[in-house]
């Protein structure tokens, strides 16, 4: 996997503010599929789930305060907060929802992989959980992405 160095600073950076943490939390969307080695991705975020009180926890001691973000017809956050110090910006994002249809669906992995970038570790869910994930955002770039994650296992055209 070869990933850009502002990446690989930022997921450093995210490695070591996840230390405290408490609860299982996970990377997830383009960054995770990128560590996953789904390519070409441009990573525009880290996005990160985690919970609740990892969360209260963490955003002091980064010096940031949670954020209502703009109305969402499909995502949504108890907590969402937009730490923009590492060199790709980083969601946190607790009691994150994704909406299919009229109802909401929390989104907690069920598997966590952890993958070595140096000295640091970090946490996404496996593969085939990943792709199921994004792919059931359903937005152009997500199934894009999920496909990606697809090829890995057996190679095949992603697009029209």
């Amino acid at each position: 996997m070869s990933l850009p160095a502002p990446l690989i600073e930022t997921l450093g950076s995210v490695a070591a503010i996840m230390e405290t943490a408490r609860e299982p939390w996970w990377i997830i969307a383009s960054a995770a599929a990128a560590l996953h080695g789904a390519s070409p991705i441009a990573v525009a975020d880290v996005d990160i789930l985690l919970g609740v009180e990892d969360i209260s926890r963490i955003l002091p001691a980064l010096g940031i305060e949670p954020y209502q973000g703009p109305p969402n017809s499909l995502f949504r956050s108890e907590i969402l907060a937009k730490w923009p110090a590492p060199p790709v910006p980083v969601d946190l994002m607790a009691g994150f929802e994704h909406r299919v249809g009229e109802a909401w669906h929390p989104v907690r992995p069920a598997t966590r992989q952890a993958i070595a970038i140096g000295a640091a570790t970090v946490y996404v869910p496996e593969r085939d959980e990943l792709r199921r994930i994004i792919e059931g955002f359903g937005r152009p770039k997500d199934l894009e992405r999920a496909c990606l994650l697809a090829a890995l296992h057996r190679p095949m055209p992603c697009g029209p």
